[in-house]
């Protein structure tokens, strides 16, 4: 099964025909599946996640960010007195997801500064160890991982461990990035997240508008072709391949996301109606 969506729902106005709160609930008449961001700036209220589940069909399905402390972006564990209790707090904020069968994975997607050591090769295995049974995909973002010495023994590391390996387009500049990978480590499930191209944007210091910038960038037929022929290539290695645009700061997502939808034939099951509050 192939599912597209895109990296939240709240800024893709092409989506939404009327104004509304429940924007989810439009974004759900488009696409059978979200990365929900907001985990990764706090770790939501069980609350948070038990609506969004009602808010959405019974086939969607939710990749939810980990938390910035847990992936080490933050460098303090506060509010937390260690990290078992932080794990603990965020599989707790997640159960709604589980419990209505619509969690797809848990992304952990790691900082720039995150290189390939023994020391983080073994934060790592702490991590999967305290997900416990919960699945869970890697990304990275430092070169090391994947130079020509290591790309073997990261990947062979991923499927010993039990990560889902998220697959990326990105720009092509500097440490701070990774090859596009093409090469499945779970048979279940597949992660692609397609970032943009704009190396401009992508090597843009972290202050001001950065974020208007860094993902700015619209596919073209060609590039959208190419990804076509690589889903193609690896469908058959994993039986759930999840793709998710991340190409949100000019609003191209959403239309990158239905293009790439059209070229690979899809018609998705299950969507929730469309203008659910027409006559309300």
């Amino acid at each position: 099964m192939i599912l597209i969506g895109l990296t939240g729902w709240g800024d893709h106005d092409t989506l939404y025909t009327e104004p509304s709160k429940n924007k989810l609930e439009q974004y759900a008449a488009h696409f059978p599946v979200v990365e929900v961001d907001s985990s990764f700036y706090a770790i939501q209220p069980v609350k948070n996640a038990e609506k969004w589940v009602k808010q959405t069909p019974d086939s969607f399905r939710f990749v939810v960010k980990a938390f910035q402390g847990m992936t080490l972006h933050k460098k303090d564990m506060e509010p937390f007195q260690n990290i078992e209790m932080m794990f603990e707090a965020f599989l707790e904020s997640i159960k709604p997801y589980l419990e209505a069968k619509k969690l797809e994975v848990v992304l952990f997607q790691f900082p720039p500064w995150f290189d390939c050591t023994r020391r983080n090769v073994n934060y790592l295995r702490k991590c999967k160890e305290l997900m416990k049974n919960t699945p869970v995909a890697l990304e990275f973002r430092h070169r090391s991982w994947f130079t020509e010495l290591m790309e073997h023994q990261t990947i062979s590391f991923m499927k010993k461990e039990g990560w889902i390996h998220s697959i990326c387009d990105e720009p092509q500049i500097g440490q701070g990035c990774v090859p596009t990978i093409l090469e499945p480590t779970n048979e279940k499930t597949t992660l692609v997240r397609l970032h943009g191209r704009n190396t401009h944007g992508w090597l843009k210091p972290k202050e001001g508008n950065w974020r208007e910038v860094r993902y700015l960038y619209r596919y073209n037929h060609n590039e959208l072709q190419e990804w076509k022929e690589k889903i193609e290539k690896i469908k058959s290695k994993s039986k759930n391949l999840t793709i998710l645009f991340n190409n949100n700061s000019g609003g191209d997502a959403a239309d990158n996301a239905k293009q790439l939808k059209d070229l690979l034939g899809l018609d998705f099951e299950g969507l929730a109606p469309k203008q659910l509050h027409l006559f309300e």
